[in-house]
Parts: C-alpha cells; sequence; structure tokens
C-alpha cells in the first residue's frame, strides 16, 4: 500500500461525519424497489390523523417543492402522485445498524448521533488508505450492501465534518480543512453554523452580525456579554475550531417518554385511561430494554387550543413496571385534570431514571415474594413481543368494550395489527 502518512496530520486528527441521505424513505426504497425508488415519497403519520405531518420526504419529492414539516394534505396538493408511508421504526433501526457495522469496520472510534448519522475518529485507520479512499469506500459499501445513499464529511474536528456533510446532497463526500473556512464557510449566514439555533441567529442578527465570517472577526468579550459561555464557544466555531472528541460512549438516558396526538378530542375518563395504557406499556418496554427504572413519572396534557401542561410525580420506590407507570399517570390525570375537558394529546416521561443493578429497591411488604414472578413474566413478555411484534401480547384494559377501539389505539402507538389478535369487527 502506498505511503498514506501525508494524509494525516502529526498529532492532529481526521475526523468523518456519516449522514444518511433521506434516511426513512431510503430505507423503503431498499426495502421495496419496485414501489419506492425513483418515486416521490413521504414518510408521515396518517393523513386521516391531524399529526398527518411529513417526517422526511424523498429527493424526487424535495424537487417538487415538498419539505419537512409540511402537512400531508397540503404536499399532496402539490404533489397529487406523493406516495405516502407510515413510519415503521423496527425497520429503521435495522438498517442504522447495518450502517454503522460497516462504518465500524474502519475504526472502534465511532460516536453515534442520531439513528441516521454518525461520527468516526479515523486519526488511526492508515492501513485502510487515505481519508479520502476510506470515505468513498464506506459509501460505496453502503450503497452496495444496504442500497442507501449518505453524505461524508471529512475534516479535522467534528463541527466542520458535520459542515462537510451538509456540502454536498446527495451522494456527497466534502473536505473541510481548516484553511477552507474564511472561503467556504465565512459568507454563509451565522443561521448555517452548527450549533447555531434560530434564537442565536436572530439576537447575532440584532447584533448586525450577519455571516459567519463576521462572527469570527467578533469581540469575544461582547459575545460573552451577550451569550455567556457561549459566546466564546460561538467566535471559536465560526473560526472552525472546536476540540470535541469521538465519544464511543453514550451517555444514559436522562428521561423516556412518549406522546399521543388523538385522532379526536378525548374527554371521557375511561378513553383517557386507555390511551394512558398503551403510553404506558410502550414507556416501559422502553425503560427495561434501558435495563432502568424510573424515579418519577411526569403526565403532559395538550388541549385543542395547543396549550401544553405538564404534572409530575415522584415515587417512593423506583419502578420499571408498566401498571405502577399507568396508575400513578391516571391519578395525575385525575388530579389535575376535568372529565369535562377535551384533550388533544397525552403523554408520559419516565424521569430520574437509574440503572436497576445500581438500585436498592424496597418492596413492598406484601408483595416482595411476588416480585420475582413479576420480573419473570415480565422478560417472558418482552421476549415474546421482540419475537413476534408488539401486539403479540395485549393486556385487557387495551382492548376496551368495543374492539374497534384497538384498531384507534394500534394507530396512535405507530404499530400494525397481526390479525390473529383481534377479531375483525362486523
Amino acid at each position: 500500500m502506498k505511503d498514506v502518512s501525508a494524509y494525516y496530520p502529526a498529532g492532529g486528527r481526521v475526523i468523518l461525519h456519516v449522514d444518511m441521505n433521506a434516511f426513512y424513505c431510503s430505507v423503503h426504497a431498499a426495502e421495496e424497489p419496485e414501489k419506492y425508488k425513483g418515486v416521490p415519497t413521504a414518510v408521515a403519520g396518517s393523513s386521516e390523523l391531524r399529526k398527518g405531518v411529513i417526517v422526511t420526504c424523498s429527493y424526487e419529492a424535495r424537487r417538487l417543492g415538498i419539505s419537512t414539516g409540511m402537512v400531508v394534505q397540503q404536499a399532496r396538493r402539490i404533489c397529487p402522485q406523493l406516495i405516502v408511508i407510515q413510519p415503521d421504526f423496527h425497520l429503521y433501526r435495522r438498517y442504522s445498524k447495518a450502517f454503522m457495522s460497516i462504518a465500524y469496520s474502519y475504526t472502534p472510534m465511532l460516536e453515534a448521533t442520531s439513528i441516521d448519522e454518525c461520527y468516526l475518529d479515523i486519526s488511526g485507520s492508515k492501513q485502510f488508505g487515505t481519508p479520502m479512499e476510506i470515505a468513498e469506500e464506506i459509501q460505496r459499501r453502503v450503497e452496495d450492501e444496504l442500497g442507501l445513499p449518505c453524505s461524508i464529511g471529512v475534516a479535522p474536528n467534528k463541527l466542520l465534518a458535520k459542515m462537510a456533510s451538509d456540502l454536498k446532497k446527495p451522494r456527497g463526500i466534502s473536505i473541510l480543512r481548516l484553511r477552507d473556512v474564511p472561503n467556504i464557510l465565512w459568507n454563509l449566514p451565522c443561521g448555517q453554523l452548527f450549533g447555531v439555533g434560530r434564537k442565536t441567529a436572530d439576537k447575532l442578527l440584532q447584533m448586525n452580525i450577519r455571516t459567519i465570517g463576521q462572527l469570527a472577526k467578533a469581540d469575544e468579550h461582547m459575545l460573552v456579554g451577550v451569550f455567556g459561555v457561549t459566546g466564546s464557544w460561538l467566535k471559536l466555531a465560526a473560526n472552525g475550531i472546536n476540540h470535541s472528541p469521538v465519544s464511543t460512549e453514550r451517555e444514559p438516558n436522562k428521561s423516556i417518554g412518549h406522546t399521543t396526538t388523538l385522532p379526536m378530542d378525548v374527554v371521557k375518563l375511561e378513553e383517557a385511561q386507555r390511551v394512558l395504557l398503551n403510553i404506558s406499556d410502550q414507556v416501559a418496554r422502553r425503560l427495561r430494554r434501558h435495563g432502568m427504572l424510573a424515579g418519577g413519572i411526569q403526565l403532559t396534557i395538550r388541549t385543542p387550543d395547543m396549550k401544553t401542561f405538564t404534572r409530575s410525580q415522584v415515587r417512593s420506590t423506583p419502578t420499571e413496571s408498566a401498571e405502577d407507570i399507568y396508575k400513578e399517570a391516571c391519578a395525575l390525570y385525575r388530579r389535575h385534570w376535568g372529565e369535562d375537558k377535551p384533550v388533544r394529546l397525552l403523554g408520559i416521561t419516565l424521569q430520574q431514571l437509574i440503572p436497576k443493578e445500581e438500585a436498592a429497591v424496597q418492596m413492598d411488604l406484601f408483595e416482595y415474594q411476588d416480585q420475582p414472578k413479576k420480573e419473570s413474566l415480565l422478560k417472558t413478555m418482552d421476549a415474546l413481543r421482540d419475537k413476534f411484534g408488539e401486539n403479540a401480547i395485549l393486556t385487557a384494559g387495551m382492548l376496551g368494550d368495543d374492539p374497534s377501539v384497538l384498531l384507534r389505539n394500534s394507530k396512535l402507538r405507530g404499530t400494525s395489527l397481526q390479525k390473529d389478535n383481534l377479531p375483525t369487527p362486523e
């Protein structure tokens, strides 16, 4: 192999940012190319529900004027031939693991920042070639083995690698060196600097700082006076300087939650309880999957006029049980909400999470003998769901008096029904 040491700066780092292009739509196109490849598609909630907002769309749809966040009905007016696909997060996670496995084969220094992007520190990967050769090989393998397009940024730090991966989409590879920053980035508006949100960009605009170049040359003391310690970071970032390492260890979850926008306003207590039972089951399962216990439970309620209320309760003992979570959520609902008030959205967030192995759970005096049986049952139920799907096991409370309620609840949960689990309504 040729000498590649010249491509790796002495004492410096070489970082790749791998960003999958229109990931959800691309996954569906890879799974069913005869239906979805090369045509305008969008992943969104059901257009019949009020949460029918586009999560992402294919590049074919983007070229026709469709964009993320657009309401499905509006998108269909722009593009009547648009194919709207229900999200399938189990499928997305499978493809996510697959593309990250390819990336991991070039370096163990991998930091996954979301389901569709990751950073790679390839400073010690000279045996695979130059940084450009490694980026090209990763991109080719992801395309050949998974049928997915991606863009890759090559840079000396994470900030510039992220900015570089956005320069050419789809299927682009861009190198962004520190010396390139003035020519490539400084003419861009501040809002395009990674890490600068809308509020910060608006405040900079009020200070007459419009471009990244102006921010790079701005007085640091002035920036610190307005933004605090973030002001120093803003100036460094605008100059392309970033020292954040690629972290191979993910931070533990600080909370686990799920919200559901309802197809119609809920007024009756029993209807709200049925939704809360579904959500409790969902968040408890995710909690157990992470090996955590919850010490606090927060209920979220949104009204038809889009006002959001949260109420929380700290438990005397942490839990992983959907039953406990459900009871606390219902108690919060009854305590803080009247049955005559309509509800548009319900959600449950588990807080004060602690690893199960570190928790000294004080069992109820009358239940400690049953605790091992409960844990064994939960493990069995989780294993069945892992193998046969979320609806392999359902509680009676999820069914309600009318089987059609389950049909509605299954849509809320974003899962599909298996015919064996439910008699077909007349």
